[in-house]
């Protein structure tokens, strides 16, 4: 079963998905039980914040994450930001993993959105053979945090190529913004508008 938080009443154009594992939470700090289920982590240096922050803005977030869905309820509960999140996708629920397309195409189920939405929607993650080269096969918008130790830095191929690359946490509130603000810029061009009307005339 699917977990959902309130929606944001104010949401931004933007949508914003996000792994959890040393993209929010430190892998290196994480305690499991002996099922292998995580009890409890640290999130990276300023992880929180950026979550926060940009609920508070009004940005709709998800979660889209490989591994068991206990494990990250337990992790985003003890760190303060399970609410945050408008919806939560795990591979232990959607019986795949990223980069499958089904991961993906679940979280915008579950935020009703549609492939017309597809270019409002940025895949933050550390993972480039998962998250950005997932991400890319969908036309969205893949987003590299480059901080972990624990996997690759280079792309494999040009699937995994990221479109941008931030080096810690906060600088997703910086690029958010920015890419929030070229879609209000399209939607007043009448751009994205009129795609979205193409689909759905109301």
């Amino acid at each position: 079963m699917i977990e959902h938080a309130p929606a944001n009443p104010n949401p931004r154009k933007l949508i914003i998905f996000l792994d959890c594992g040393d993209t929010i939470i430190d892998e290196s700090t994480e305690t499991r039980d002996e099922e292998g289920i995580v009890l409890d982590g640290q999130v990276i240096p300023g992880a929180d914040v950026m979550v926060k922050t940009l609920a508070e803005r009004g940005f709709r977030l998800a979660i889209v994450a490989d591994g068991a869905a206990q494990s990250f309820k337990n992790l985003l509960t003890r760190n303060g930001i399970f609410e945050c999140f408008e919806t939560l996708i795990y591979s232990e629920n959607i019986r795949a993993m990223k980069p499958s397309p089904r991961m993906f195409k679940a979280a915008m189920g579950a935020m009703e959105l549609e492939e017309t939405d597809i270019p409002r929607i940025i895949m933050v993650g550390n993972n480039l053979s998962r998250d950005a080269k997932g991400a890319n096969a969908l036309g969205i918008t893949s987003v590299f945090l480059n901080w972990t130790p624990r996997y690759p830095k280079t792309p494999a191929d040009d699937s995994e190529i990221p479109r941008y690359t931030i080096e810690t946490p906060l600088e997703l509130i910086e690029l958010a913004e920015r890419l929030d603000a070229q879609l209000s810029e399209q939607t007043a061009d009448g751009g994205w508008k009129e795609q979205q009307q193409a689909y759905d005339p109301s």
